[in-house]
């Protein structure tokens, strides 16, 4: 069997695959409807099989599809990290990253890292999702994405791993209410409350409705925002409770009237780790990064113990 195919076909399975929907993946790859139909036609007609079933919510990969993209993803992959590896060597060659991140590292730990990044590495693109820490772990895998950045006890067996941060989710309640002057209390126990929440698609609310489908409850939304400092100024203006990164809470207590009771539940203590396929695999570019990730963490660790009474 001789197969005809070109990277620009590589990518365009993949992205399709990505958004399952033939209209969006010829968009990211820049194609028209009808050149990303006449691409995928006849690579199918080239391997002899179908790639993807059709269907009016757009498209799923068949088997075969399955084996093409998760090929594809290495090939793309690999040749990333030739450009990495040869970016010292040439001009003009843009690198691209792909970073999943949880929503903590994402909003409270990663912003300046990244801006300190992308100033000493002009050329380099990165391409930075939010997503529960399964799905990182299943997308670092599976060679979706480069970095990965979990909390929590996710399983990395087959994955390397550095230690990045720790932090701790608690519960950020307004002045004067009844939990306010608790020194911690169980997340059970504010079920019957009303919660201010982060936006569906937000990690933390993923990983807050997983916790509850665990207890068979329910979390009683009032409203749902699209950042931690908004969650806060709706918990100060008396709206409901929230459940925050203690990072978060304690910067925005700082200027706001909140008040932050630590949760018992074994799960709010949560230790954050960079997970890759292979840190050795990596385009140099790549590592660059996670060795700023690191000397970041590393930097914080030591400036929280300075701090500390004595």
């Amino acid at each position: 069997m001789a197969l005809h195919f070109d990277l620009v076909d590589l990518r365009l399975l993949v992205r399709v695959a990505e958004a399952n929907s033939l209209t969006r993946g010829a968009e990211a790859s820049h194609l028209s409807l009808p050149a990303a139909s006449t691409r995928i036609k006849n690579l199918e007609e080239s391997i002899g099989t179908r790639l993807f079933w059709r269907n009016s919510q757009g498209v799923t990969l068949t088997p075969p599809g399955q084996a093409f993209v998760h090929h594809a993803r290495m090939v793309l992959g690999q040749i990333e990290h030739l450009r990495g590896d040869l970016q010292e060597y040439t001009r003009g060659v843009k690198g691209h990253l792909r970073v999943y991140a949880n929503t903590t590292a994402l909003s409270e730990f990663l912003p300046p890292v990244l801006g300190a990044y992308l100033r000493t590495h002009p050329d380099v693109n990165i391409d930075l999702r939010e997503r529960l820490s399964n799905d990182i772990i299943r997308a670092v895998t599976e060679g979706q994405t480069d970095i990965g950045i979990v909390a929590g006890t996710v399983r990395t067996e087959n994955l390397e791993t550095l230690p990045y941060r720790q932090d701790r989710l608690v519960l950020v309640v307004p002045p004067g209410h009844a939990l306010a002057d608790e020194p911690s209390v169980a997340f059970e126990h504010t079920l019957d409350e009303h919660h201010v929440g982060l936006h569906e698609a937000s990690a933390l609310h993923g990983f807050l409705r997983q916790v509850c489908e665990r207890l068979s409850r329910t979390l009683q939304l009032r409203i749902q925002v699209s950042s931690f400092e908004a969650a806060c100024r709706m918990i100060e203006a008396g709206v409901g409770i929230g459940v925050l990164p203690d990072s978060a809470a304690r910067r925005h207590a700082q200027h706001m009237a909140i008040r932050i009771v630590a949760l018992q539940d074994a799960w709010s203590l949560r230790s954050l780790q960079i997970c890759v396929r292979s840190f050795e695999g990596l385009p140099v570019f790549a590592r660059d990064l996670v060795a700023l990730l690191t000397q970041d963490a590393e930097q914080s660790e030591a400036a929280q113990a300075d701090a500390a009474p004595r």
